[in-house]
């Protein structure tokens, strides 16, 4: 009984639509008939500002986060796995049902799985994606290639569950990011200016 109430806290968690909350409460509008229609925080920074944009990146790592903690909140991280909690609420996040299941890529959400399980790999993926992020000025991009720095990372901890779920997660960013990739290779992805 406890593990279907983590694995449904976990899924609500996740498909809290921030990005969809801040849009209507804050600005009376809905971001996913704006930009490129994600729900997720590029989408709101370039959509809202930054000030919406931050908001609802940090709510949505700390889905991800919260998430993850539920094992340890109910005391049975040995027996349910913290990182399986953190793989549901992303799923939440990218297929949200308070969102008609159109929600964002998974991004923020995966980090604040990786901030609650081993914040020293996130504050290294941090540092990974603003460096690319410099150079690069994709936030897509940034975001793909620091998923690919979190399976090599991973795979130096010889924690199975790490490798495991952290590459099921970089899947996930990168199968969400197909039509980025496309806009990459035809040049039209939008860069950023602020960085």
């Amino acid at each position: 009984m406890i593990y279907a109430l983590i694995v449904f806290l976990a899924y609500v968690i996740g498909s809290i639509p921030s990005g969809l909350i801040v849009g209507k409460i804050g600005y009376g509008i809905d971001i996913r008939e704006h930009g490129s229609g994600n729900l997720g925080g590029t989408n709101t920074f370039r959509t809202l500002g930054v000030k919406a944009g931050l908001i609802v990146t940090i709510a949505d790592i700390l889905k991800g986060t919260l998430a993850t903690a539920l094992p340890y909140i109910f005391g049975i991280d040995a027996s349910f796995h913290p990182l399986l909690a953190g793989m549901i609420a992303a799923v939440g996040h990218m297929y949200p049902v308070f969102a008609n299941f159109r929600g964002g890529k998974a991004v923020a959400t995966s980090g604040g799985v990786l901030l609650c399980y081993n914040p020293i790999l996130f504050i290294s993926l941090l540092a990974v994606f603003f460096i690319i992020l410099y150079f690069s000025k994709y936030v897509s991009l940034s975001s793909m290639l620091t998923g690919t720095y979190t399976i090599i990372y991973s795979l130096f901890t010889k924690d199975i569950p790490l490798i495991i779920v952290v590459s099921l997660l970089t899947i996930f960013v990168i199968y969400r990011h197909r039509p980025n990739i496309r806009r990459i290779i035809n040049k039209t992805e939008p860069k950023i200016k602020w960085l």
